[in-house]
């Protein structure tokens, strides 16, 4: 399938701000049988200083701007045009849970794609007992890893209300979870700690969700921003699995990703440091429309 993304980003400041410096991940990347770029833009009002992009160690499109000036205002605008292919759901080829340790342990790999990476707790997502306990019990006695981690996909959104309004960019999985609210991001959160409390490796995914859906078939939630969802490690050959605990679904045609990290940290849209008072307002607009 062909899509058209649009994507708006603006912040506008009490008072003008000097010596901003930002890293950016907001561009669509290639991924082999998953996913190719067309065509992509990406653009800063007013125009930085200083622009550069390189690949991060997880592969992430990031572009380094620096500005000099004061300004009191920053839009960034990418437009893409990018082939999704439509993919049949996989053959549970996973191993048991115990047997996905014994995989991992005879793996030396440190590569960008290794389980090893997304196995211990990473900078926005603790261990934590409740959750582990939460995920133990929601899998039951699942025959396959696959198994496991779609059957927590299905209990997180059982089991979550999304609410737009009860956490903040900043909330702990801990406190979505206590919650039982929150919207992707906590929600792939939630999933993330509770699969690495059982041993499977498990990591964030950041990107967009069509807009329009096919007639007939219901809006997805999270459609309207930027979309977060959960990336499991199903074995050797299996390999890496994509679940969106939002919706309650593989991912598929539907999803476009952004880039791949162990949670929000690695893959945040922007993140930077400036010199101001006052605060700031931000908005976002996220269009992902089906070329015919």
């Amino acid at each position: 399938m062909l899509y058209d993304v649009r994507l708006e980003m603006s912040y506008d400041y009490d008072a003008p701000v000097h010596g901003g410096r930002h890293l950016v991940r907001v561009a669509p990347i290639t991924i082999p049988g998953v996913q190719r770029i067309v065509a992509s833009s990406l653009s800063f009002v007013p125009r930085p200083e200083r622009i550069s992009t390189f690949n991060d160690f997880f592969g992430n499109l990031a572009t380094e701007i620096a500005y000099v000036e004061p300004h009191d205002s920053l839009l960034i605008r990418l437009s893409a045009r990018v082939h999704v292919e439509e993919l049949a759901p996989p053959i549970d080829l996973s191993p048991t849970i115990a047997g996905l340790h014994r995989e991992i342990s005879g793996l030396w790999s440190v590569a960008a794609g290794s389980p090893h990476h997304f196995l211990a707790a990473s900078p926005r997502v603790a261990l934590d007992p409740a959750i582990t306990a939460y995920a133990r019990a929601a899998i039951g006695a699942a025959p396959s890893v696959l198994a496991a981690v779609t059957t927590l996909c299905l209990a997180v959104h059982r089991d979550f209300t999304y609410d737009t309004k009860a956490t903040k960019v900043s909330t702990a999985p801990a406190e979505a979870f206590a919650l039982r609210r929150g919207v992707c991001q906590d929600f792939a959160h939630i999933m993330i700690a509770g699969l690495r409390g059982l041993g499977i490796p498990s990591g964030y995914v950041s990107g967009f969700l069509r807009t329009n859906p096919p007639e007939g078939k219901p809006r997805l939630e999270g459609a309207d921003a930027m979309h977060a969802w959960v990336r499991a490690w199903c074995g050797q050959d299996m390999g890496w699995v994509e679940f969106d605990p939002t919706n309650a679904i593989l991912t598929g045609p539907d999803h476009i990703a952004i880039g791949h990290g162990r949670d929000y940290a690695d893959v945040s849209p922007i993140v930077g440091v400036l010199k101001t008072h006052g605060s700031h307002e931000a908005k976002q607009s996220v269009d992902v429309l089906r070329i015919q």
